[in-house]
């Protein structure tokens, strides 16, 4: 299972690196987007998917049973899914304004408009 997401974290990378290198911006922010699923699905994969009891400390006790699951790769990628869903909401917002201004995406349309 860990290499079939390991491949499956490779084929979203390699895909979002792809499409950051084309000309269009839209395809940049899909591109931007496909990166940071696999950067989160990364970060879970690293952090041993396994089923384990979860890290539950009993009233009193110092610090969860032995064998309980580690909390922090679940609270990383949850935190970089709400930054990366304000990247994204702020890079959209900035794409579709930029395209009202100057009514193409393609980069080399963006320099020879006169404004």
């Amino acid at each position: 299972m860990t290499v079939l997401l390991a491949l499956a974290v490779g084929v979203l990378f390699g895909s979002g690196l792809y499409l950051l290198l084309q000309r269009s911006l839209g395809q940049l922010l899909v591109g931007l987007v496909l990166l940071s699923n696999a950067v989160n699905l990364g970060v879970f994969v690293a952090g041993r998917l396994t089923r384990q009891q979860p890290p539950l400390a009993a009233a009193g006790a110092a610090a969860p049973p032995p064998g309980a699951a580690d909390p922090l790769p679940q609270a990383l990628v949850l935190t970089a899914i709400v930054i990366g869903f304000a990247l994204l909401a702020f890079a959209a917002a900035l794409l579709w304004r930029m395209r009202d201004a100057a009514g193409s995406d393609d980069p080399d349309e963006l320099r020879r408009t006169d404004t």
